[in-house]
């Protein structure tokens, strides 16, 4: 530890938001461990607060705007504040203006400068703002500090150039840029040997891997035939898929590769085609019907995930019911619905937000409500049946709990220490949506 740090001795870091944040809250934690600080998880107790935030909805920016705020009015020790991730891009400066107790804003592209711009709060007593448009490919992924010793994310390309019309995510976290396969292929290894079996792979839109970089001659699914060969690597998870980018050599590698989970989220986002435009998700919705028809040829017994926007501007009840339909017969084992909230910064900002709310709300009900029932429907198909499950923890009742590869939580009771290992388990009953079973009396995996 230099003499600039001598002041901060524990750290305290809140994430909000995606998988992608998780996964820079943990390469952050490392490189604050590696300094000499130790994590708290205590904000009381910590000389330095960081909160690593997501603009994509409104609700999580007004959470991190108030808890921010609500620091500045405590008469307790002075903490050193840093705003990290998307809203950190997005609102930059402007921060500063509006919670005067934050002493730094990162954005999501200068991670590696997090040493840096502490060392220059600390001597200048100034605020420090770092906000690159453009990432470069220079972070130490394997400095993370990992909480899960079973479970890794690995990020594989950063970046969007997709613009969706309603999304911050292009603006906050730059263009695409893909991340050289030998040192996916490394850090997957070194994962492996320090014991994880599951790995998920991220991107905001995985399937555009490699295509910035036509010299490495490596697609996505070119990546994930080199990593199914790594020894030791039991399931391998990615996300998102961006409709448009999906292959048939994709498919053909969830169907065709042991390590790959039949698990793909593949979010249609509306049912109308005409708001899919309006969305500029660059598909309709007849050719989001025939990428799903395709893949579920190719691999019968995938699963399927999508997100869900509802009451975008201009959106009719006849379209939103396009929406209800396309949910109705596609069946989603999971469903992230959300209703449209204006992001500044984004093209559909010069649109009325013209639904009201009440709307918006009751089309979310409905499709909860519908998903709701599909869900139980599911539940039941399982019902009697032997599933795959990765053990990953005791939940706080005792009980080993784990994931199948279609991504149902699956809960059992055994003496045995079993963590990080593959189970096969009956499925007999469940509780909400979490399935229940005993340790199947077939043939357990190692």
């Amino acid at each position: 530890m230099t003499s600039n740090q001598r002041n901060l001795a524990n750290f305290f870091i809140r994430t909000y938001g995606c998988q992608m944040n998780e996964l820079d809250t943990e390469i952050m934690v490392g490189q604050l461990e590696k300094k000499g600080l130790k994590r708290t998880f205590d904000e009381e107790d910590a000389d330095l607060l960081i909160f690593n935030t997501c603009s994509i909805r409104d609700l999580a920016e007004r959470k991190v705007m108030g808890k921010i705020g609500q620091l500045g009015r405590s008469k307790a020790k002075r903490p050193i504040i840093g705003i990290t991730g998307c809203m950190a891009m997005a609102k930059k400066e402007t921060l500063f203006k509006k919670l005067p107790n934050v002493d730094f804003v990162l954005g999501t592209n200068n991670i590696t400068d997090l040493g840096t711009v502490l060392d220059e709060v600390l001597e200048t007593k100034r605020p420090s703002l770092r906000t690159d448009d453009q990432f470069e490919e220079n972070l130490d992924y394997l400095v993370a500090k990992r909480d899960d010793k079973v479970k890794a994310y690995v990020s594989i390309i950063r970046g969007c150039n997709k613009f969706c019309t309603y999304c911050v995510v292009p603006y906050t976290r730059g263009q695409e840029v893909s991340r050289p396969p030998e040192d996916i292929v490394q850090e997957c290894q070194k994962l492996v040997d320090n014991g994880y079996k599951e790995i998920t792979l991220l991107g905001q839109n995985v399937n555009s891997y490699g295509k910035d970089k036509k010299e490495w001659n490596c697609l996505f699914h070119d990546l994930l035939y080199r990593l199914d060969q790594i020894p030791g690597l039991e399931r391998v998870r990615f996300m998102t898929s961006h409709p448009i980018d999906i292959t048939k050599e994709l498919m053909e590698a969830i169907r065709d590769l042991p390590s790959l989970c039949e698990f793909v989220h593949f979010p249609i986002q509306a049912g109308s085609s005409r708001i899919l435009r309006k969305m500029h998700r660059i598909y309709t919705k007849e050719q989001y019907l025939e990428k799903v028809a395709m893949l579920k040829e190719i691999v019968p017994n995938v699963s399927l995930g999508t997100d869900i926007i509802v009451g975008f501007p201009t959106e009719t009840d006849e379209e939103f019911q396009m929406t209800y339909d396309v949910m109705k017969e596609i069946r989603y084992s999971v469903a992230f619905i959300f209703a449209y909230s204006a992001r500044k910064g984004t093209p559909a900002m010069r649109w009325k937000d013209d639904i009201p709310e009440s709307v918006k709300l009751e089309r979310v009900h409905k499709l909860m409500e519908l998903q709701e029932g599909i869900y139980a429907e599911q539940r039941q198909e399982f019902l009697g049946q032997t599933v795959e499950v990765l053990v990953e923890k005791r939940n706080k009742d005792g009980k080993l709990k784990g994931r199948t590869r279609c991504w149902k939580n699956v809960v059992f009771e055994s003496d045995k220490e079993l963590v990080g290992t593959l189970q096969n388990i009956d499925i007999h009953s469940f509780n909400h949506q979490t399935l229940i079973g005993n340790l199947s009396e077939s043939l357990i995996l190692a």
